[in-house]
């Protein structure tokens, strides 16, 4: 009944005629309105607003419109509010108060109705999810790190490092470290000689250059990785 005594107001005429009403826009969607292309009321409406954004009576069409005929209370209590903002004392003041308060509980009601797993909450589960698998596979990634820093920076009385490991008689192979005796292995003897391993260096290419046998030089550097020799690591050159 509230909004029937309400939308009585909202015809071709509207409220009480002032001079707002007889700008072109405003004409175009009183004739809308009265032709019952409540859509097209909506958009002229809108752009007589746009042509004068004081027009109380754009504001009042647009919140009958709303509230009953294109059902967007929200849009509704708006305009309504900005009408009483602009016409706070107009008789139909109260009215349109009360219509607000409907128009609120009708919003209170449809949130309150949302099903609990809604698209919102969907959507929330699913972000979760995902948030929570990043972190797991941040932390996989911490770890992986820090395995791969243990092995390249090793504390001192084990292997010291990778540049380091075939002079100190270590061996990095398949991820593991593993440690040979200098005693033992073939650490430099006063008067054995060694060759710095520079760019372009293999083996074969050490051992002509010192006149020995290959097998003779990978003698005397166990754990000697051919395939992972440093640039400047020291090599062990046995007598021929």
């Amino acid at each position: 009944m509230l909004c029937g005594l309400v939308w009585g107001g909202c015809s071709p005429s509207g409220p009480a005629g002032t001079d707002e009403e007889k700008e072109p826009q405003f004409l175009i969607a009183q004739s809308r309105l009265g032709a019952l292309d409540f859509g097209g009321a909506v958009e002229a409406f809108q752009l007589a607003l746009e042509t004068n954004p004081q027009s109380a009576a754009s504001h009042y069409q647009l919140g009958c419109l709303y509230a009953d005929k294109v059902l967007d209370p929200a849009a509704a209590i708006y305009h309504y509010e900005q009408y009483l903002r602009r016409k706070p004392t107009a008789r139909d003041a109260e009215l349109i108060r009360r219509q607000i308060s409907g128009l609120k509980e009708r919003l209170a009601k449809d949130f309150l109705a949302m099903p609990p797993t809604s698209h919102l909450q969907k959507q929330n589960e699913s972000l979760t999810a995902e948030n929570r698998k990043l972190h797991e596979e941040l932390d996989q990634l911490r770890a992986e790190l820090a395995g791969r820093a243990a092995l390249t920076n090793s504390p001192p009385g084990r292997v010291a490092s990778g540049r380091a490991d075939a002079a100190a008689g270590g061996s990095l192979a398949g991820g593991r470290l593993s440690l040979v005796t200098p005693s033992r292995s073939g650490a430099a003897r006063p008067g054995t000689k060694t060759h710095k391993v520079k760019s372009g260096d293999t083996p074969s290419a050490i051992a002509r250059q010192y006149h020995i046998k290959v097998e003779s030089l990978l003698a005397a550097n166990p754990g000697l990785n051919p395939k992972r020799m440093r640039i400047d690591q020291n090599l062990n050159i046995p007598a021929r």
